[in-house]
């Protein structure tokens, strides 16, 4: 299970991330674009990933992680229920989110193209 201290912690450790309220959620952003958002109640993120990580990601295992169920979903927007994903695979998935959206100067900072 991860933590809303742990997600921000993680979060928090990119270049550049901000923590900002986002309706009744939390959000992280980059460069004012949300990568990330946590909802206290439900205990689950949403991730913005391209289509090609979403597609992959949600392979893994289609309960913990998977497509909002809407235009949202089909943008990129994907659920993380954070009781059930390993904290492995969430850090991988939230390295990604922020890759996909940060600009690449910062991406690159992360995650360096060989």
């Amino acid at each position: 299970m991860i933590s809303l201290t742990t997600l921000r912690k993680l979060a928090l450790s990119f270049p550049q991330v901000t923590e900002e309220p986002h309706f009744e959620k939390i959000s992280f952003r980059v460069k004012k674009k949300i990568f990330v958002t946590y909802d206290e109640k439900s205990k689950r993120a949403c991730l913005k990933l391209s289509e090609i990580h979403q597609d992959v990601f949600s392979a893994v295992d289609k309960t913990v992680i998977y497509p909002v169920e809407n235009s949202w979903g089909k943008q990129g927007w994907t659920f993380v229920e954070m009781s059930k994903v390993s904290k492995d695979l969430f850090v991988d998935l939230l390295t990604t989110a922020y890759c996909d959206v940060a600009p690449q100067k910062l991406a690159q900072q992360v995650r360096p193209t060989t």
